[in-house]
């Protein structure tokens, strides 16, 4: 394929068009094909690693308030993975356009470092030739399905942390949980948990184990706290 090709075609699967197209071919430019690996796409890898690092972080600390750095950090460290980022190039065709030297590989058998390789590429590219908005709008349009995943499931298992968090900043106490009940066979249990802050004693949860019942629990004083919070008449 030609390369006046190639870039149309990779302006096409982007949504963008490059004031500059030789930052965006050498994007695409593994360095085994390269003249030298300053002339490859690894220099807008390594500045393309800092923006989505960037994006990622500014979204996630938008999204969850309450969110204290570590939680922050375990959902942004899985969706700026090598793995997610060359999934997602294998997901948009990046990976197919990618300029290859003889001897590296079929394509749908190439590294997971380089398949993410050339999506970080892309993000630098696109923030040099246009600046951080359209590099900002390319990395939450690929990557919003993965944040929503990936932070879902923290959410779901940081439930009993969240709560511990807000009644310890914004009560001055911690949550204790306390065992109301218990059904079922030995084999297929289910268990009645509520949640105890301060004395107060808020609505409570049942599960198939101690766990996921204490998990629903703190959701539900979660629920109801920041209710009270956003009542009319709160400060």
């Amino acid at each position: 394929m030609e390369l006046t090709e190639l870039a149309a075609q990779a302006e096409r699967l982007l949504a963008y068009d490059f004031q500059n197209r030789d930052l965006l071919v050498t994007s695409l430019t593994h360095s085994s094909v390269a003249n030298s690996r300053v002339e490859s796409n690894e220099r807008l890898e390594f500045l393309g690693d800092a923006v989505l690092g960037m994006v990622v972080c500014e979204e996630l600390y938008r999204r969850f308030g309450a969110w204290l750095e570590g939680d922050l950090t375990k959902v942004k460290s899985v969706v700026v993975s090598r793995r997610i980022c060359a999934q997602i190039a294998d997901e948009i065709g990046l990976t197919d356009l990618l300029i290859l030297g003889n001897g590296v590989g079929v394509k749908a058998a190439l590294p997971t470092s380089l398949r993410a390789a050339v999506f970080e590429a892309v993000i630098g590219a696109m923030f040099l030739d246009g600046g951080l908005a359209p590099a900002k709008r390319f990395i939450l349009a690929t990557m919003s399905s993965h944040l929503d995943r990936s932070s879902g499931s923290q959410i779901h298992d940081n439930f009993k942390s969240a709560l511990q968090q807000y009644a310890q900043r914004r009560l001055s106490a911690t949550p204790h949980y306390e065992a109301l009940d218990e059904q079922g066979p030995d084999h297929s249990k289910c268990f009645e948990i509520c949640v105890l802050i301060a004395g107060e004693r808020f609505p409570s949860a049942w599960g198939p184990s101690k766990k996921e019942a204490e998990q629903e629990a703190a959701k539900r004083a979660l629920e109801t706290l920041r209710e009270r919070e956003q009542a009319p008449g709160r400060s």
